[in-house]
This record gives structure tokens, sequence and C-alpha cells, in this order.
């Protein structure tokens, strides 16, 4: 194995990747490797990459072939790639399709090219109990409702399914997008939108009509899911994360199609009306008055023939919708997502009960293009004061989490940033009850939580919108589907431990383009030495992952 000195890559027996963040390469082999592999580590020099199963399978499902995966590693590595490792990539990746569900008639059936690994998966217990009887070598029966568990057994045992059993047309709903929007400014997918929309689709085949489409917040993702509502010109169900995101998609279709409003219903805690087109929140669905009770309105599913549902930010989709969606596989289903990340780990549910990745167009990508706000990330560092020092070092783990997370010293430097960025429309975000009302109220801005009624929520967002106000702070509600587009300043004072979705997403409060200048600036406080400190590492890794390198900033160094 030849050793060349000059490229910024090793590639290790166990599929990691080490790549040198500082390379006159990197951004190139960096980019080389995102579409099959996961960034678990960035530290200033050295950034740590893994490959997956899921993650070659989620690349075979967008087109990409091994020899390709191969062939990037081999171009990038220093020591080129252990044979033992292009191997397993050929053999993983070619997993994928090697199982299929397929339709005969009215007849759902598991099949395979390879009968001896048929015969030996229909061999499990679990597999066996799901088949309705044996039609040939290569194909079993399966029963209809299993089509989704069957896919989850299957991917455990490691052989992801190829789905191209169809779907039902669903009730049909015709629809067209405008050429000017209900205000007169003319409107049409961009590039990129309707690249995501037509991966999506795939000209009506079998292999579309279920999947992931990855962009970044900002990117337009309700648009796209406009754009396939149009595609497929049926009744559509869609599913988002609060009532203010409900509200805002209701408004982007009444403004961007000719679709009657009476056909566009609102599914909340506040209505609950089931048109052709409804918009719902996970939280109604999986409302229930006691723990032992039934869902009550998980029966939204089955109350109109849907032929697409639409998941917005399917990165947050609670279990009891994943068990759900399991039994209605035969309806297209469509993930929108700025980040494949889960917390709880469920990433192959998404895959096998969603649908594989689809499309993804890098964050950095579009900021080059101008589609969004060209972002600066800094992690400011705060020293501890001696009593909070001493409170700290007799916590718990968790208790010194919180204490580093409420660091008083915070407002301190909020107050300059608020002084540095006099013109801009900033939001302050954070975790903790308590700390954003002392913050409120020590600086005399309004406050937005999960205790504000959505009437009140939505005037304050109307008046941030509008300039009326140009500070506002607020607690994890808004991570998700608000729409600010000229937020420009957010400074993050405490978060969710170590999660990188919330990073991600709470970057992409100030993404949207900017008509002036467009530029972004996200601010991290951060009590130095700490947990906390520890924890914020690991919720930068995927905006890392996407371009994004954080400027550490000493408090002591601040203007």
């Amino acid at each position: 194995m030849s050793y060349r000195p000059d490229l910024p890559m090793i590639v290790q027996s166990d599929r990691t990747i080490l790549l040198e963040a500082q390379h006159p390469a990197y951004e190139e082999a960096k980019h080389a490797i995102s579409s099959f592999a996961e960034l678990i580590k960035s530290p200033e020099y050295i950034h740590t990459y893994r490959i997956t199963p899921l993650s070659l399978w989620n690349a075979a499902a967008s087109g990409c072939l091994p020899e390709q995966v191969t062939g990037a590693l081999s171009t990038y590595s220093k020591y080129g790639v252990p044979p033992t490792i292009i191997k397993e990539i050929e053999e993983t990746m070619r997993r994928f399709g090697l199982i299929r569900l397929e339709k005969s008639g009215d007849e759902l059936l598991l099949a395979s090219d390879d009968p001896l690994l048929l015969q030996e998966l229909t061999g499990y217990k679990a597999i066996r109990q799901m088949l309705v009887e044996q039609q040939a070598d290569d194909r079993y029966a399966v029963k209809p409702f299993y089509r989704g568990l069957i896919k989850q057994e299957l991917i455990r045992l490691g052989f992801p399914v190829q789905d191209l059993a169809g779907y039902n047309p669903g009730e049909p709903c015709p629809v067209s997008l405008r050429a000017t929007t209900s205000s007169g400014k003319p409107f049409s997918l961009r590039s990129y939108q309707q690249e995501a929309v037509d991966a999506f689709y795939a000209e009506g085949r079998a292999t579309g009509g279920s999947g992931v489409l990855v962009l970044p917040c900002g990117a337009g993702k309700t648009i796209i899911g406009l754009g396939a509502i149009t595609q497929f010109q049926t009744a559509t169900l869609i599913l988002t994360t609060n009532a203010t995101s409900v509200r805002q998609w209701i408004a982007e279709i009444k403004d961007k199609t000719g679709l009657d409003p009476s056909l566009i219903g609102e599914y909340t805690g506040e209505r609950k009306e089931v048109k052709p087109i409804t918009v719902a929140t996970y939280q109604i669905l999986t409302y229930r008055p006691h723990a032992e009770d039934e869902f009550p309105h998980m029966a939204l599913f089955s109350e109109r023939d849907w032929g697409l549902i639409i998941y917005d930010e399917v990165h947050m989709l609670p279990a009891p919708i994943f068990r759900v969606t399991s039994g209605i596989q035969a309806t297209r289903r469509l993930g929108l997502t700025a980040t494949l990340v889960r917390e709880d780990g469920r990433e192959e549910d998404v895959f096998t009960l969603i649908g594989p990745k689809k499309y993804e167009v890098p964050w950095k990508e579009l900021e080059n293009k101008g589609w969004i706000a060209e972002a600066h990330c800094r992690e400011i560092r705060l020293p501890f004061e001696t009593k909070w020092r001493e409170a700290y070092a007799h916590a718990t783990a968790r208790q010194k989490f919180r204490l580093a997370a409420e660091n008083p010293r915070k407002l301190e430097v909020v107050r300059r940033l608020l002084d540095q960025h006099a013109d801009d429309r900033v939001l302050i975000i954070g975790q903790y009850l308590d700390q954003l009302v002392e913050m409120a109220e020590a600086l005399g801005l309004p406050l937005i939580t999960g205790k504000v009624p959505e009437k009140e929520r939505a005037i304050l967002y109307e008046q941030f919108k509008n300039g009326q106000i140009k500070r506002l702070i607020v607690s994890k509600v808004a991570n998700f589907a608000v729409d600010l587009p000229d937020a420009n300043v957010a400074i993050q004072i405490s978060g969710t431990f170590g999660s990188r979705q919330e990073e991600a997403q709470r970057l992409g409060r100030i993404l949207r383009p900017k008509s002036e200048a467009n530029v972004a600036h996200f601010y991290t406080l951060v009590t130095r030495n700490t947990r906390e400190q520890e924890f914020s590492l690991h919720r930068q890794l995927f905006l890392a992952e996407q371009g994004y390198p954080y400027e550490i900033i000493e408090m002591e160094t601040l203007v």
C-alpha cells in the first residue's frame, strides 16, 4: 500500500476516517465523503468520520454506487483503503435491493433474485409469522398489514428492503402552484427545490413516493412540500411540530397555490377540521388523557383516503406515529428535515417506515449561491464566579450542566452583544424558564415560552417580522418551523445537553436569505471548563460537518 503524504485522509480498518481539517484539500475531501460517512468528532485539527451500514444504504438509495464510495476514499487517503474495508463497503451497499417488496395483483410479495438468501431470512420466526405462503422459490406472499414491520425486522438482520410495491392513488385533489403569490410577487420553485421534488416523485415510478429530503433550514422545505402535493394531485395530510407551524403551512398553501381555502383544514388543539389538505401537529396526534389510554386523534390517519402524508421535521417524529406509519405503507410518505440525526437513535426506522434519503443539498452550497444567509458561528467562553465554582464542584453531573448553563455572567455578555448588534433583529434562545424570565426582566424584552398562548405568540412573531420589536427572547418552542425571515442574529444562552439537531435548528432560525447584507451571526455562550463546554463540542458536530467552523472567543476579549 503506497504512502501519499500530500493527501488529507486516513481510512482505518474499523470504518473510521481521519480527516485533516487544516489541509488544503479538506473541503474537497469532506464533500466527497459527506454522502456516505457521518461526522462523529470535530476537534480543531483532525475530524473523525464513521461509515455505517445505514449511511451506505442511504447512499445506495440515492443512486451512489460502491465503486464511487471506494473511489472517493482512495482518492484522498494517504495510505490507500484497507482491502477489507473495500470488500465490506461493496457487500453492504449491494445488500440494498437484494430483498424487495413487490405487488402482484392484490398480493404483497417479498421477493429476491437470490432464493437461498430468501429461504434463510424467511426461516426466522419473526419474519415467518408475517408471511401467508410461499409462491415460488424467489417470492413469498406477505400479510399486507406487515409491510412496515417486515421492513423493520429485515433491516435489523442487515438487509434493507427496497419497497417497490407501489401506493394507493388516494382521493383526487386538483391543485396547482401560482405564477405569482397572492401579494403579486413572481413565484416559482428554485432549481434545487424542483430537483428535490423530482427525486421524490421519480416520474411516478414505484421507486419514488416514499423517502426523505434533506435541506438546510431556510431553504424552503415547505415550498418543496407544496411542489410534491401539486405533483401528485391528491388529498394530503401534513404533520408538523406546533400550531405556529401549522398556520405557516396553511398561509403558504393559500399564498402560493390556487387551492380554494375551504379545502384546507387545521387539526390542532383549537380546531379539528379534516379537509382534502389537512395540517396537524404531532402533539395532537400523540395526545391521550392517561398513559394507559389509546390515542384518540390517531384516527385522523384513516379519516380520508390520503394519497400523501408529509412529515415536517421528520427527525422529531414521535414513537407512536412511527407505529401508525408502519401500518400505512401503501400511502406515499415524504419526510422533510435539515438533519437525519435523531437523538433517540431511530434513524433506521426513518429509513424503513418513511423511506430512504432521496435528495440532499449541502448547506454551504446554498450559502455560496445566496439562497441562504452566510453564517458566522462563534462560541463565547465565560468564567465562573468563585461562589458558583464552589457550588459546581459539589453538584451532581446533571446539576453541573444546569449550573454552567445558568451562569449569571451570560447576562453581561448578552448586553455587550446587543450593543454590537444595535440595528439587527436578534433572537435570544434558551432552555431554562427561570433563566429566560430573569433575562427578559433584566433587559426589558418580550419573552415567548410554552406558557404563552398561541394568539399572543403570533402577535409577538408578527411584531418581530414587521420591525416593531427587534429583540425577542424565546424558549425551545421556537426551535422548529418558526418563520422569522429577518432575524439575522441568534444568541444561544442554554440548550438541551449535546443535541446536534437543536444546534442545527437554532442556527436555521437566522438562515433565511436577507434583502440587504445576506449575513447571519450565531453566538453560543458556554461556561469555560465545565460540562456545558463538553456538550457544546458534541452539539456542534452536525454544523461542523456542513462546513460551519466555530470561532472561539474568550469573554475577556469582547469589546
